[in-house]
């Protein structure tokens, strides 16, 4: 919150630093002449507004690394619970006694991939993907691909200490 509102004061300064300067440029094609300042005004004015500017462009140029730095933070433990929830599935598999074409199908099935989408990918028959499918169900104890994929949705939901541990 706090970090907003630098950031919005920050962004105000610099408009209102850049419309001053703006101004100056669009009076003087216009030949429009303001009453006059004394020379040390318009120059502080001046300082002032280069200052604002500058300082804009600093903690601009700060929140964005923060803000970089947040969302590297991000992708690494996003990374991490991806790895993570692999490893959950690989044991998950090893539990039921999946053969290497069972695991094939059951990645594929969990990342919502259809009969025969599977079955073209692995250049099998639809009813040999199918029969796959049957095994993996009876295997893990559900009767079809939203309870299978559900078992995998608790154990994120559940924050399971493999996918803590990972993610951190």
């Amino acid at each position: 919150m706090r970090s907003k509102v630098i950031f919005t004061l920050v962004l105000l300064v610099q408009v209102v630093c850049s419309t001053f300067f703006v101004s100056e440029i669009v009076l003087t094609i216009l030949n429009i002449r303001a009453e006059p300042i004394s020379w040390h005004t318009r120059e502080l004015t001046e300082i002032g507004a280069i200052i604002g500017l500058i300082l804009g462009s600093i903690i601009g140029g700060m929140h964005l690394m923060a803000s970089l730095k947040r969302t590297a933070a991000a992708e690494m433990k996003l990374k991490a619970a991806s790895g993570a929830f692999m490893e959950v599935m690989a044991e998950r598999f090893d539990d039921w006694g999946l053969t290497p074409a069972e695991r094939d199908v059951a990645l594929f099935a969990l990342k919502g991939l259809s009969i025969q989408e599977i079955a073209a990918l692995r250049e099998t028959s639809e009813g040999t993907v199918k029969a796959q499918s049957n095994a993996i169900y009876r295997k893990a104890g559900v009767s079809g691909r939203p309870q299978l994929l559900s078992l995998f949705i608790e154990d994120l939901l559940d924050g399971d200490d493999r996918l803590k541990t990972a993610a951190e």
